[in-house]
């Protein structure tokens, strides 16, 4: 199976960018199952539903979610209605929508894809180490699914290598997003489940973490808000990170961080371009 997801689009600059080039990386990579996170595509806090249809007319399987994903309210609403969006699983229990879901690829696989959230400098949500261990219970790799992704959706690098190590073997593959910054250490881990601390951004990295420099700044220096945040416009990249999973066992066998666009040095999967 060949796998690709995306990290966190940021405002009209990353949506437009992943909109256009993802059905291109679709056709070039012969891409099986794309997740895409969306949870800062709507001027950088939270989604729409007419955000989260664009994506998923663009090719992505599914969209993922993290800290922002009820900032716009209307989601509370359709999140019941999307079953291709899924917010963090560690959410109370109560909160609107679905943490995990069983999708089909494009070469017939069943893919389960969980999105969590850290808790380290962020939100007190349940464990998220324990809500993806029941999940993994419940749907095992190659017994109730074929492939298994995790949008982990943190802060703390150390959070994020912990996860990654605790479910090495049982998931095809787990990558970290909110930082918006892309690592340099995707790897496959000992026992096959392919690792990246964060797969960055798809939006202006001409920016601080996808927003306008001034108003960041302004509050670095003062300590005030004087203004809102707003994204950055400028030319976007789209940054990710590609798997090749193994169909006889749904754990990988290559792995390359995605890069494409302005600003940064562009990395693709050489193991699927001729």
């Amino acid at each position: 199976m060949r796998f690709l997801f995306l990290g966190d689009v940021v405002g009209r600059a990353g949506r437009s960018v992943v909109t256009d080039m993802l059905p291109k990386l679709i056709a070039r990579y012969a891409l099986d199952f794309v997740v895409v996170n969306g949870e800062n595509a709507a001027a950088g806090f939270g989604i729409t539903e007419k955000i989260v249809e664009d994506l998923l007319d663009a090719g992505a399987d599914a969209v993922t979610l993290g800290n922002h994903a009820f900032d716009q309210k209307d989601t509370l609403v359709f999140i019941e209605r999307q079953e291709r969006l899924i917010r963090p699983i560690n959410f109370p229990k109560g909160t609107p929508g679905r943490g995990a879901a069983l999708l089909r690829a494009k070469n017939g696989a069943d893919v389960l894809v969980i999105n969590a959230m850290g808790r380290v400098f962020m939100a007190d949500l349940d464990c998220p180490f324990r809500a993806i261990d029941n999940e993994l219970t419940a749907c095992r790799l190659k017994q109730g699914a074929d492939a298994i992704f995790i949008d982990f959706h943190a802060e703390a690098t150390s959070e994020k290598q912990a996860l990654g190590q605790f479910v090495d073997g049982r998931a095809s593959a787990v990558a970290g997003t909110h930082t918006h910054t892309p690592t340099a250490d995707e790897r496959v881990l000992p026992r096959g489940t392919a690792y990246m601390t964060d797969a960055g951004m798809c939006g202006d990295y001409n920016s601080v973490l996808g927003m306008e420099a001034d108003e960041p700044l302004t509050r670095f220096l003062t300590k005030i808000p004087r203004g809102r945040f707003e994204p950055a416009s400028g030319p976007a990249t789209v940054s990710g990170v590609a798997v090749e999973i193994d169909d006889a066992t749904g754990l990988a066998s290559r792995v390359k961080a995605v890069r494409i666009g302005a600003n940064l040095a562009n990395s693709e999967p050489d193991f699927w371009v001729s």
